[in-house]
């Protein structure tokens, strides 16, 4: 729930999108992190925490990803409000891929799951105890954000903010950026 590439990825596609592109996102989001989920409770985060390697490819891979993301954002035209019936930028699936990757691409929900779930975890755990983590996990994560598109959709919210996607555009794609230069610089 914290300000992150997440948040930013859903806001954009719900101001420059729609309300629908935003829930696609959110989704996709969602089963990105349910993913993790899983596969911490199955075991890859200890791989990955053992593997420096592994670690780095993924979270270069982050990088990368943000920094397109940031240089589609800087380089958006900024088209103001959208009218009813104007076709959307992008599609729900282009959206949802956004999601699912800037998800998927953060290796440091794996270390957040072993924290989280290391108290939980058992060698004699059953499969489905092991889905009820993963659909937790990914639950929360898809309500937040759907809850985020839901609100930031509102007409007179939304009207403000479409008045201004250039900048908006501008602020997220320096976000996506200096997010990207951060995982560069500390990794």
């Amino acid at each position: 729930m914290t300000p992150g590439p997440s948040l930013a990825v859903v806001l954009r596609h719900t101001v420059t999108n729609s309300r629908q592109h935003g829930f696609a996102a959110a989704i996709f989001h969602a089963a990105g992190v349910a993913l993790w989920a899983l596969l911490t409770v199955w075991g890859l985060a200890i791989l990955v925490t053992e593997s420096p390697l592994l670690f780095k490819a993924i979270t270069w891979g982050g990088a990368a990803y943000l920094a397109w993301l940031g240089f589609k954002a800087l380089t958006a035209k900024g088209q103001g409000a959208l009218h009813v019936g104007q076709v959307p930028q992008v599609s729900y699936w282009r959206a949802g891929v956004d999601g699912l990757m800037i998800s998927l691409l953060n290796p440091k929900l794996a270390l957040f799951f072993i924290a989280l779930f290391s108290q939980f975890v058992s060698a004699d755990q059953s499969l489905s105890d092991q889905m009820i983590m993963m659909a937790t996990a990914g639950g929360i994560d898809g309500v937040w954000y759907v809850l985020v598109a839901l609100v930031f959709s509102q007409s007179r919210i939304l009207a403000g903010l479409q008045k201004h996607t250039k900048w908006i555009d501008r602020i997220t794609g320096g976000i996506f950026m200096g997010l990207a230069a951060r995982v560069v610089t500390l990794s």
